[in-house]
């Protein structure tokens, strides 16, 4: 089935929405979307907000975990839902700005078909390599994949995630070429640098920290453009040798378009207060994610340098979304 079609028919089946609102939003059940499976870190992110919006705004928040098609399946379905405050998307750039330059026929137009409400929080990635490959730091590393080209081999959580565009764009901005081994998710690709099938690869912060603790994978740096709270010993890639390096996995709130205004201020004000409570930000922290809480005013700005910076990845690295 194509892309297209199963994006039809994740719309045809969103979820059912009253059709009008009696009383001040909300007043019924939140239902969020998180286009990613159960126990990833972008379900973590969904669930830790919205047990305390839910709070917050005295109304129970569903997560439905509409997973496929590199978070598409679930964008199609939130922006053909209703726009009042009813139905959201916990969304990820790896969809958001980079599927958009994957897919030619995606059913919705990215840029149009979703209200913001805040930019939620930013996932880096540590660079790391398999201990037999004889690297002490990121200097050396690069000194060796130069002079062997295509001789290294990185891993990835698929083509077009998060992990493989770090990669591609290290790749670019070193001058240098390895061979990509692209897996189904973050935990088949962790594991494939663990045992050494592959020598090197981007890997989420809190899923690399216990292997770096027990000298199964060395750290080499950080894709952010700030050490890591977790990780503060590891540079990051930028001042480890490649200048101007920043990649990671952006988290967002989003509503289908056209949410009135008044929806908008109170649902962004919900996903503020929680980013910025001790009870989330502790969480988040701990799970690797840095809390942002963005304004929606900032969105355009941010969604432009986002959508560039990945499709010219794309477009010069000459990357295909898989069949």
């Amino acid at each position: 089935m194509s892309l297209s079609r199963r994006l039809l028919l994740a719309g045809l089946v969103a979820p059912v929405v009253a059709r009008g609102q009696d009383g001040p939003y909300p007043n019924r059940t939140v239902t969020v979307i998180n286009p990613w499976p159960a126990g990833g870190s972008s379900d973590s992110v969904t669930r830790i907000l919205v047990q305390r919006m839910a709070t917050d705004l005295g109304q129970p928040f569903v997560v439905e975990n509409r997973p496929g098609a590199t978070g598409t399946l679930g964008h199609a379905v939130v922006a053909r839902a209703r726009a009042d405050g009813y139905t959201l998307l916990l969304g990820t750039n790896s969809t958001y700005a980079i599927a958009p330059h994957l897919y030619a026929n995606l059913p919705y137009d990215s840029e149009r078909a979703f209200t913001p409400v805040s930019l939620v929080g930013t996932n880096p990635q540590i660079f790391c390599v398999h201990p037999g490959v004889p690297v002490a730091d990121f200097g050396a590393f690069l000194a060796k994949a130069r002079a062997e080209p295509d001789k290294l081999s990185f891993q990835s959580s698929g083509i077009g995630g998060s992990s493989h565009l770090a990669s591609e764009l290290l790749m670019s901005m070193a001058g240098i070429s390895m061979l990509h081994v692209p897996y189904r998710g973050g935990g088949p690709a962790a594991q494939a640098l663990l045992t050494g099938e592959v020598n090197c690869g981007f890997v989420d912060v809190i899923t690399a920290l216990p292997f770096l603790r027990g000298g199964q994978m060395r750290a080499l740096g950080v894709s952010s453009t700030a050490r890591a709270p977790l990780a503060p010993d590891v540079p990051t890639i930028a001042e480890a040798g490649l200048p101007g390096f920043q990649s990671s996995t952006d988290f967002a709130m989003l509503a289908p378009a056209g949410l009135p205004a008044a929806v908008l201020a109170k649902l962004h004000a919900a996903v503020v207060a929680a980013v910025h409570s001790t009870e989330v930000r502790v969480k988040l922290e701990a799970a690797g994610i840095e809390p942002v809480g963005g304004s929606p005013a900032a969105w355009p700005a941010y969604y432009a340098r986002e959508t560039a910076k990945w499709g010219e990845i794309i477009r010069s690295r000459g990357i295909r979304a898989p069949a």
